[in-house]
């Protein structure tokens, strides 16, 4: 679509965020001199209650509950988790958290944007490390089953001392259960479900558990036709060709108790995915067919001495893609493989605070499959330091990290403090400012054709401040916060060309805005009554320009909606869980000089759980109807999304 787009909807949010950020960062400042405090340890216990600002039990990684009281942090509860099990995390994310996922179609690639960022400036990390591809450095959400993961959290703004350099824009946290011991008991959970478009699914996950001994395996296969029903540009009526998917999932997971105080823990995840890539609408017919494989092999282990605990890490990941087009008589094949090591010790000092010292480092190769091929080398290697204070009686919570780098012959440093401040009992503060770096991707420099190896780093500063109520008034809980945030970034790298595409810089690129969530939620006798709103305004643009007469000027960075949001309304009683999702994406601009744009659009959703205890056995029913006023819409320009559809599910432990 292409006319000229009103712009009377803009306002001046770099102003406004830049004052509340400058104000909230003072206040912080002038109780800095001060002491230190722990974190606010507070308990989610309100139903389906996803976002929380505590940081007790939300993740295993101290990072997060420690050293990270300034930054935003959603928690996807395990209610939540259960309620999308038979789904991936791109249908949980885009539904459930203000974060834009940029889908190419029904089960196909879908990448996170936030805060306007790129999809290569979002970090996905599993149990603690990275596992964006190593030679595009993205992740794809739509591979990543919601059933092989036992909890799920969203990092908001940079944090990249703290979750490697390249995480600019946010990070996603995906974790399995911490190990148990203690009684022997067996369980075994089997879980099957079926939906539209041929959509297959079944699951089976054991689990022992001896006094020293732990050991959980999950399986997760799909199969599905995805030849929905979509309009073409002629209005005429069609189903979805060359859309089939095969997947299958593996995941075992290992723990020993060596002594009372070491443990051991031993993962390995292998993925296994075909899918066909269906034409888009400008195309009549398509071949097209990528065929994905990953390990994932991770071993870590934790030792408490004294007052202080030590951890390593090893990891180990393989990716092969294969891609195929008959049309063109096209057959490329591509291998990435990383190596992971951390060491790390984290001790507490009692009134002094808390220090994290680690050490991660990084080995990636990127081949093309090739007998004689070219094999492309980055090298990574850190320290970082990290300090948690306390003050004011538990009210003033300061964490201050810095991280320096070496990415092939590149130093870099990288500071960050955050903090958080309780106000009162109800109303607290927080702040964060990180400078951020991203240096390029393997692809983005050695890939033939197109590669650039004359591109600069990604490089700037990250602010965020914002402020959070929780109240209780009698059976009535009270959930809002309110987030505002400025990022610069210098050297914006975005892909661009004909037919051969070639990454460039873009010289600079502001984004800031403004994020609220808001929950409400009501008891009474056995019934639960909860109704939640997030919005978020995010405005994305370049600030300035390599290229002359650059029409991007001012303009909005393409694929960030300007609006998005999600409502949800939703009730319990007695096992039953009931709940309506409703969720909106503003305009996405398609040209980096917004000359052609995509319609906003709205979907609703409902999903049904019911639990029931039979016997010795734990019995659940899933069902799920999404868009079910039958929408047409695009998340990607000429890539149709299905109308109404359906899940149902069930699941015995």
């Amino acid at each position: 679509m292409k006319a000229k787009l009103h712009n009377d909807h803009k306002f001046d949010a770099k102003t406004l965020s830049s004052c509340c950020i400058r104000f909230v960062m003072s206040l912080m400042a002038s109780l800095l001199v001060v002491y230190g405090v722990t974190a606010q340890e507070t308990k989610d216990s309100t139903l389906h209650e996803f976002k929380i600002e505590g940081r007790q039990n939300v993740t295993n990684d101290a990072r997060a509950n420690v050293f990270a009281p300034g930054l935003k942090i959603t928690t996807i509860d395990s209610a939540t988790l259960q309620q999308y099990q038979m789904q991936s995390m791109a249908s949980l994310l885009a539904q459930q958290v203000p974060v834009f996922v940029k889908s190419y179609g029904f089960n196909q690639l879908a990448t996170l944007n936030f805060r306007g960022s790129s999809a290569a400036q979002s970090a996905v990390l599993w149990n603690g490390i990275p596992i964006q591809n190593a030679a595009m450095g993205i992740a794809d959400v739509s591979m990543i089953p919601v059933m092989l993961m036992s909890r799920a959290n969203v990092v908001y703004g940079s944090s990249a001392a703290l979750w490697s350099s390249g995480n600019v824009g946010g990070a996603l946290l995906l974790e399995n259960e911490a190990p148990v011991f203690g009684l022997s008991k067996t369980t075994l959970a089997a879980s099957a479900g079926a939906g539209s478009f041929g959509q297959y699914m079944a699951g089976i996950k054991t689990e022992v558990v001896r006094r020293k001994f732990f050991f959980s395996s999950s399986i997760f296969g799909q199969a599905a036709a995805n030849d929905f029903r979509y309009t073409t540009q002629s209005g005429a009526h069609r189903s979805m060709l060359n859309d089939d998917l095969q997947s299958l999932s593996l995941m075992l997971h290992a723990a020993v108790l060596d002594t009372p105080s070491i443990l051991l823990n031993t993962y390995l995840w292998i993925q296994q995915y075909s899918r066909e890539v269906p034409p888009a609408l400008f195309e009549p017919t398509s071949s097209k067919k990528q065929k994905d494989m990953g390990l994932r092999f991770l071993t870590d282990w934790q030792k408490p001495l004294g007052k202080g605990t030590y951890y390593g890490r090893l990891a180990i990941i393989y990716d092969k893609a294969n891609y195929t087009d008959e049309d063109v008589h096209l057959a490329s094949e591509s291998k990435t493989r990383s190596v992971f090591i951390e060491m790390g010790w984290r001790k507490n000092f009692r009134n002094l605070g808390q220090l994290l010292l680690f050490a991660p480092c990084q080995f990636s190769w990127m081949s093309n499959g090739a007998e004689n091929e070219d094999t492309a080398l980055q090298q990574r290697a850190a320290l970082v330091a990290a300090w948690e204070l306390k003050a004011l009686r538990q009210h003033l919570n300061v964490s201050a990290s810095v991280r320096g780098e070496i990415i092939d012959n590149e130093e870099i440093l990288l500071p960050g403090i955050n903090a958080s401040y309780r106000l009162t009992s109800w109303l607290s503060i927080r702040a964060n400012a990180q400078r951020t770096y991203r240096a390029p991707t393997l692809m983005e420099l050695y890939s033939f054709p197109g590669g650039n190896q004359n591109l600069k780093p990604e490089q700037g500063w990250n602010e965020d401040a914002g402020y959070t109520v929780k109240a209780k008034i009698g059976q009535l809980a009270v959930f809002h916060g309110l987030a505002v945030f400025n990022r610069d970034i210098h050297d914006w790298i975005y892909w661009l060309g004909g037919a051969v595409w070639t990454p460039h810089n873009i010289s600079e690129v502001n984004s800031k805005g403004i994020e609220t969530e808001n929950k409400l939620t009501y008891t009474i006798g056995k019934w639960k009554i909860h109704a939640g709103l997030n919005t978020a305004y995010v405005l994305a643009t370049t600030t300035s320009s390599y290229i002359y007469n650059d029409g991007s000027i001012g303009k909005q960075i393409p694929y960030t909606p300007r609006y998005n949001g999600q409502a949800n309304l939703g009730l319990a009683w007695q096992g039953i869980t009931l709940t309506y999702n409703h969720t909106y994406t503003g305009y996405r601009f398609t040209t980096t000089d917004e000359s052609a744009w995509m319609l906003p659009y709205s979907t609703c959703n409902v999903q049904l759980m019911y639990n029931r205890a039979i016997r010795n056995h734990s019995c659940q029913l899933i069902a799920s109807c999404n868009n079910i006023w039958n929408k047409q819409y695009q998340l990607v320009y000429q890539r149709p999304m299905p109308g109404i559809n359906w899940l149902v599910g069930v699941r015995v432990e």
